[in-house]
């Protein structure tokens, strides 16, 4: 794309969701900020253009910024993801959508819990439907350092069936200061989502606040 699409994030007004929004909209993306409540989203998106003046932020309900966004990303807990995407799937015909729900299950979220689909990832999918271009990362960020004006220590994995889609996020992550890795199809998600339980323990077992992951090598190819 050469102009830069607008991003729909829904689940905004988290961690994970306002540390993306705040990296983006300083790269120059218009960004919509999605919740449950619109006057929620309204007032994160305040907050982020009171931080950020000369950005293109703005606030609503998640169906209404996922209609806005040519991007669509979702940044809700396992509990909340199949009624968010339920909501919002009527406004997401033929658009990427990136997904990045981990399914965590208190209280032992060290404990890989994968579902029995097989990912969080392909319940995306199936619900969303084959209309819908869905690609999955940031499962490893650690949210808290998103909002920090440093580099963030931690590569991203991005999986996805559509190879253009895959790409396109591939861009995004990099926009947003972290090394992206294209990583196979939606279905290896589930290697991503099950290592975020492996970091929460480390970080847990030796003090770290946000461990995160490095591909190691010289790329021959592809980048």
């Amino acid at each position: 794309m050469d102009e830069r699409p607008t991003i729909a994030i829904i689940g905004g007004t988290g961690d994970l969701g306002g540390g993306l929004a705040w990296r983006w909209a300083r790269a120059g993306y218009p960004i919509v900020i999605g919740s449950r409540s619109a006057e929620k989203g309204a007032a994160a998106a305040a907050e982020l253009s009171a931080s950020l003046p000369a950005a293109s932020v703005t606030g609503t309900g998640n169906a209404e910024a996922a209609r806005a966004g040519d991007v669509v990303v979702v940044t809700v807990p396992f509990a909340h993801q199949t009624p968010t995407l339920e909501a919002i799937a009527g406004e997401c015909g033929g658009k990427i959508v990136v997904d990045t729900t981990v399914p965590l299950i208190p209280p032992k979220v060290a404990r890989v819990q994968l579902p029995p689909a097989g990912c969080a990832a392909l319940i995306a999918q199936r619900l969303l439907g084959e209309g819908t271009r869905v690609v999955s990362a940031f499962h490893n960020v650690g949210a808290q350092h998103l909002r920090e004006d440093h580099e963030v220590d931690c590569d991203v994995l991005v999986f996805g069936d559509d190879l253009e889609a895959r790409a396109e996020v591939a861009r995004l992550v990099e926009a947003a200061g972290m090394l992206a890795w294209e990583a196979g199809p939606l279905a290896n998600s589930a290697a991503a989502e099950a290592l975020t339980s492996v970091l929460i323990g480390i970080n847990k077992r030796y003090g770290i606040p946000g461990a995160g992951v490095r591909i190691t090598g010289t790329p021959t190819r592809g980048r």
